[in-house]
């Protein structure tokens, strides 16, 4: 640590001790967290720039497009239908899977561990 972070973490301490930080508003409440704090700052704008104008990466739009087509199979009972409802979820089922293994996503342990997650924010 340099001296200035020294400083700054004996000025915080103090005031612990002195009891300055006892009445601050929200003492003792989980901190509200922006659901992009996960993103580096320098990439912060830019993705909020393309959540406000409604894009969506193509993976996640195939995702709930898959999870309509396997409600809308659960729910058919006509026979034609429900084969050509099985054929376009196997076309994006497979244009998913290419496009997660041309970004290696499915390599990464972040996209195993959140993978289920992100698919449960789709099911209503």
């Amino acid at each position: 640590m340099d001296i200035f972070s020294l400083i700054a973490e004996g000025k915080i301490r103090e005031a612990m001790n002195n009891g300055e930080f006892d009445n601050l508003k929200g003492k003792g409440k989980p901190l509200k967290m922006e659901k992009l704090s996960g993103v580096p700052d320098d990439l912060r704008m830019s993705y909020k720039i393309l959540k406000n104008s409604g894009y969506v990466p193509e993976e996640v739009q195939l995702k709930k497009e898959m999870l309509s087509l396997e409600d809308l199979i659960s729910c058919c009972d006509d026979e034609k239908e429900i084969a050509s409802l099985h054929r376009e979820l196997t076309e994006k089922t497979i244009r998913y899977n290419q496009l997660m293994e041309r970004r290696n996503l499915t390599k990464s342990k972040a996209y195993y561990a959140y993978k289920d997650k992100v698919a449960d924010k789709f099911k209503l």
